[in-house]
């Protein structure tokens, strides 16, 4: 019997071979200790490069190279020390507004890059950075929800042309106060069906309607809140320049933030804690009136005193039109009469219809964009580190109205760099709730070097010792098994070098677990021939016969443990997720390079000639 493979199959493993051993190339590369820098609100420029190259000179630091990429500057060393000394330099001399962070920038070649090969990122726990985890503060989730409906109920009454005393906000609901029974009885006819998210019960004793959030309503906008502060997060993440965070939900009201290669854990927090979101306003009296109220602090009831960012004073309407969690899209662009960088706006339906209204009634006059920024700053008080969270709110475009408009219109008064990073957050939403920041952890780029010399040991280890054992045991065959072991090493880092994968502590002892799964495959194969070897049959039925039988229970095995994989990614988290995924790939490569991979050597070697004795 005959055992051969056609050619198109010894060209498609050759190619598999040849594009894995491209693509797993990268890891072999390592990473260059670099410090990014970037601007808070612009983007930066040559004249940028040029001064930070200067500072660096003056201190007598060596770069190896330094690129602009995306408005930030990237610089890389030659050493981690370097890359220290450099960044404390920078943020000595560079000043407050830009943002020095501490990375590791692959040190892929350009031929590489150019064809999209990357090496595979690696976690927190073998490349070092900050570790995050996040509270969101859902009482004031709630509480915000419940003022947007209190605000919505006033306009509505006032639509509906249903007279009230008044309506304010308790600790147990909503309360509207009516002069007569009958505004009373219509007003609780009308408002279950406009706002279905509260619940109403009147008390016509006391003239009075009380409004509570449905349990329904509680939980969607607890849900809610959580999944829209994940997204504002992973955005405003994206100034750190951080390769492969991750930004996930922890429980009900936590969010695990880890930002790998980031040492700079003051920064990470700058960025995380603020948040950005409008409001709009309109203006109350003059610049005059302005002024008067700025020096006297005399404020008129219905007005809130806010500044430009100039310092200049700011009477503003203390009815807020449109908030920030009302606008559904932005984009940052540019106003085609002034020529500055703008924000265009769209606005969802509520939002479309107050801004309508208001800009109906008020042709000719001003209206006030309102630049809201929450961050969390930790400070020492004596011995002792407190959070303290502070709230910015300038007035940074104040614009005569021209005309009626609802949905779409543009804001300007910010830079580019602003424009831009406003918009991201706008199209995010605005954030919900406050954050706190309750556990915080830096893991440094020492312990992930000792971490990954570790795991490259022990999958060292336990290759050579599979290599071993399989050459002394089964000889030629043996070798034939290392080849295809490991073949399916360099496959299984290509696939997760292609799917820009997270290599973690848990993953290395994944693939550890596949070098010694993947000979067992060729172990039953090769057990079966011996078999047939010794029932009598000759060397080329064998080998057929051993393939031809051991693939069943080959197939049930695997098939076995890649349902655990399966079960382990979808109810772990993290660690136990990477694991999955390592030994899944390996499962599947093993299957490959053990059967597929070996057969064609053997049929190579063996196939197409008569032989007597096989090395086995």
């Amino acid at each position: 019997m005959l055992n051969q493979y056609p050619l198109w199959k010894y060209i498609s493993l050759c190619l598999v071979l040849l594009f894995a051993c491209i693509y797993a190339l990268p890891n072999l590369y390592g990473e260059d200790p670099a410090v990014q820098i970037s601007h808070r609100t612009k983007s930066l420029t040559q004249e940028d490069k040029a001064a930070v190259e200067k500072i660096l000179q003056s201190k007598d630091i060596t770069m190896k190279s330094a690129d602009l990429d995306l408005g930030h500057l990237l610089v890389r060393f030659d050493n981690t020390e370097t890359q220290l000394v450099a960044a404390e330099a920078l943020k000595e001399n560079l000043g407050k507004q830009y943002l020095v962070a501490l990375n590791l920038a692959p040190a892929t070649p350009e031929w590489l890059r150019a064809i999209n090969a990357a090496p595979m990122y690696l976690g927190l726990d073998l490349r070092g950075g900050v570790h995050f985890l996040m509270e969101v503060d859902m009482v004031a989730a709630i509480k915000r929800l419940e003022e947007s409906l209190l605000s919505d109920i006033r306009s509505y009454l006032r639509d509906e042309k249903i007279r009230y005393r008044g309506v304010r906000r308790e600790d147990d609901g909503l309360y509207i106060n009516f002069r007569d029974l009958a505004e009373l009885q219509q007003a609780a006819e009308k408002l279950p069906r406009a706002f279905r998210e509260l619940e109403f019960t009147e008390d016509e004793a006391a003239l009075t309607i009380k409004a509570k959030l449905t349990e329904a309503a509680i939980r969607e906008e607890k849900k809610s809140a959580l999944q829209q502060n994940i997204i504002t997060l992973r955005n405003r993440v994206n100034e750190l320049g951080v390769a492969e965070p991750v930004i996930q939900q922890q429980g009900d009201s936590r969010i695990v933030v880890q930002l790998p290669g980031i040492q700079d854990t003051a920064g990470a927090k700058k960025i995380l804690g603020a948040t950005a979101t409008l409001e709009f306003r309109m203006t109350e009296g003059t610049r005059a009136d302005w002024l008067e109220a700025e020096k006297t602090g005399r404020i008129p009831l219905n007005a809130i005193l806010y500044h430009e960012r100039d310092g200049s004073p700011v009477l503003l309407n203390r009815r807020v039109i449109v908030t920030g969690d009302q606008i559904v899209d932005a984009a940052s662009t540019f106003d085609q009469q002034k020529g500055m960088p703008a924000v265009s706006v769209r606005l969802n339906g509520k939002g479309a219809k107050k801004m309508g209204e208001t800009t109906r009634e008020n042709i000719g006059n001003p209206m006030a964009v309102v630049f809201i920024e929450n961050k969390i700053e930790t400070k020492r008080v004596g011995d002792t580190m407190t959070k303290h969270r502070t709230t910015t709110k300038e007035v940074i475009n104040i614009a005569t109205i021209q005309g009626q408009f609802s949905a779409r219109f543009q804001v300007t008064g910010l830079d580019s760099q602003e424009a831009h990073d406003l918009a991201l957050l706008l199209r995010a939403g605005s954030l919900r709730a406050p954050v706190e920041i309750i556990e915080e952890r830096t893991i440094g780029p020492s312990l992930g070097k000792d971490n990954i010399e570790k795991g490259f040991i022990s999958v060292v280890i336990g290759f050579v010792t599979v290599l071993v054992f399989m050459t002394v045991y089964y000889k030629g065959f043996g070798i034939i098994a290392n080849i295809a072991l490991t073949a399916n090493v360099v496959i299984i880092v290509a696939v997760l070098s292609l799917l820009q994968a997270t290599l973690t502590m848990p993953g290395i002892a994944g693939i550890v677990l596949t070098v010694g799964m993947a000979v067992d495959a060729n172990v039953l194969i090769f057990e079966r021939i011996r078999e047939e070897l010794r029932n009598g049959n000759s060397p080329q039925a064998s080998i057929h016969a051993g393939y031809e039988k051991a693939f069943s229970t080959i197939t049930d095995a695997n098939v076995t443990t890649l349902l655990a994989a399966v079960v382990l990614f979808a109810l772990g988290t993290g660690p136990v997720k990477g694991f999955a995924i390592t030994l899944s790939i390996g499962i599947l490569t093993s299957m490959l390079t053990a059967i597929v991979g070996t057969r064609a050597i053997v049929n190579l070697l063996y196939g197409n000639r008569p032989i007597k004795k096989l090395s086995i």
